[in-house]
């Protein structure tokens, strides 16, 4: 990603610098700093109020309830990773924490999942169908609140920034639906002949 941003980065000064703006490229760029900073300023707060009453609920038990509920769909979709392994714990808190928008508390246990799995990896370095499928749905990231989303919105000034609730719910749903598909179908395409 530093490559890419360090090339769109040049790209815009040999534009700006081609077309005579230099000005304007370099007025856009403070403009957009301060705006940034305002932005970033506001969002501590709601994220704050978010993260804090995510933690309650983390306390509460919600996210372990969550946990024993995602579990035997978990069991269904990974048959070849053992039900007591670590790996299936990590990956349920994983989508646990995603459900409850806590990105930041599922990352750790998205990684652990990555090293748990590839521990169960007869090719080392090769990602198995447990392995892409795991991706693909924490990729797609199916959430019930999408604390983060909601707290930009109202940092932006939204009047109803929780109303995308549904749709994100829907248009997650629907990610995590293709992403399972997507995953299922490449993994039975790529099995040699005569296996499962």
């Amino acid at each position: 990603m530093g490559v890419l941003w360090t090339l769109l980065l040049a790209a815009s000064v040999v534009a700006a610098a081609v077309n005579g703006r230099m000005a304007a490229l370099t007025g856009a760029a403070a403009e957009s700093a301060g705006k940034a900073v305002t932005v970033s300023l506001g969002l501590v707060g709601l994220l704050t109020l978010w993260l804090g009453l995510m933690r309650v609920a983390e306390e509460a038990g919600l996210v372990a309830a969550l946990a024993r509920a995602v579990r035997p769909v978990l069991r269904r979709l990974f048959p070849e990773v053992p039900a007591d392994h670590p790996a299936m714990g990590s990956m349920v808190l994983n989508i646990a924490a995603n459900l409850l928008g806590l990105g930041n508390a599922a990352t750790p246990f998205g990684v652990r999942s990555m090293q748990e799995l590839e521990a169960l990896n007869p090719r080392k370095g090769t990602a198995t169908d447990a392995q892409a499928l795991f991706c693909a749905m924490n990729t797609a990231s199916l959430q019930l609140v999408p604390a983060s989303v909601i707290a930009l919105r109202a940092g932006a000034g939204s009047r109803a920034p929780a109303e995308i609730l549904g749709a994100t719910l829907v248009a997650s749903a629907c990610g995590v639906v293709v992403a399972v598909a997507v995953s299922k179908l490449l993994a039975r395409a790529a099995r040699p002949a005569g296996e499962g």
